[in-house]
């Protein structure tokens, strides 16, 4: 099969780190895009999550608020746990409160 080339711009730190990564891992950047590439026409979806939160909703909730929740859900979507109602949050929230009150 005739290979083709794709030309990707990236900043030459971005490529440095990149670089340098796949060569820690034993590959090289081809070999990387390569496997990216067939990883997404395998399961025909990025092999990571795709969101978008503006601006003012990071400003709302905090940057910190944001990443703690962003990695709760990575770990309950790797646990299998599906995506919790307003209801069983609330209630998550208020047995950790009560939980602090008796510890305190």
């Amino acid at each position: 099969m005739a290979t083709v080339n794709i030309t990707v711009r990236v900043d030459e730190e971005t490529k440095a780190s990149f670089d340098e990564f796949c060569s820690n891992v034993g590959m090289n950047a081809t070999s990387a895009v390569n496997m990216f590439i067939k990883a997404v026409l395998r399961t025909r979806e990025l092999p990571f999550k795709v969101t978008d939160i503006n601006e003012n909703d990071k400003k709302f909730i905090g940057t910190q608020a944001f990443e703690s929740i962003s990695s709760m859900r990575r770990v309950s979507e790797r646990n299998g746990n599906s995506e919790m109602t307003l209801e069983q949050i609330n209630a998550e929230i208020n047995a950790v409160r009560k939980e602090k009150l008796n510890d305190a």
